[in-house]
């Protein structure tokens, strides 16, 4: 399929991970958000951050989310903040304007002391899909997700840039939920480096 500016899903996955492996992806002994031990960390605001990538990651979530009924996306902050906005720029520029929304860890203690952030945009019922930089646990989304679904919208998906293959994506199954990556660990490794 052709994006606006010619390059096709394949090229701007290839693009997307040799930026990723050059700016996220560090090799070596990491304690990972889980307490985990791992031989990688992955640091998606890197690349979400940078301009080509955050287009990149925002065109390739509108392409993946192109099959769905929904009216928003939104994503636990901080991580998926930059996921969010690329996202919902794209989305614009595509003719399918998707709101965005952001979920706090801890509701505001000023202001309207919200969980989430957005929600003038969307009205009950609306279908959202959860963006996440990285899949590990499954824990970060699915605590975004109840909130979602508590603010009375319904969660079509979830889609993260990176699935590292650890238990989160079956344990977001199990729990009723569709999931998407643009990568794996090992996809990701082998494009950037072809």
């Amino acid at each position: 399929m052709q994006t606006t500016n010619g390059m096709d899903v394949a090229a701007m996955k290839k693009r997307l991970a040799q930026i990723l492996v050059e700016r996220s992806y560090m090799e070596g002994d990491f304690t990972l958000a889980s307490g985990r031990k791992s031989d990688y960390y992955f640091d998606c605001r890197q690349t979400s951050l940078h301009p080509e990538g955050a287009w990149l990651i925002g065109s390739l979530f509108n392409e993946m989310l192109s099959d769905l009924d929904i009216t928003a996306i939104g994503g636990m902050t901080m991580g998926a903040d930059p996921l969010v906005s690329s996202t919902s720029v794209v989305s614009h520029l595509k003719g399918r304007p998707l709101a965005g929304l952001i979920v706090r860890k801890a509701v505001k203690d000023h202001g309207t002391g919200r969980y989430i952030e957005g929600l003038a945009n969307v009205k009950a019922g609306d279908k959202v899909a959860m963006l996440e930089d990285v899949v590990s646990t499954g824990g970060s989304v699915l605590q975004a997700c109840e909130r979602v679904r508590d603010a009375g919208l319904g969660v079509a998906v979830i889609c993260c840039v990176l699935d590292r293959g650890e238990g989160g994506r079956e344990k977001l199954l199990e729990a009723g939920y569709q999931v998407r990556a643009i990568f794996t660990r090992p996809e990701l490794v082998s494009l950037a480096r072809e």
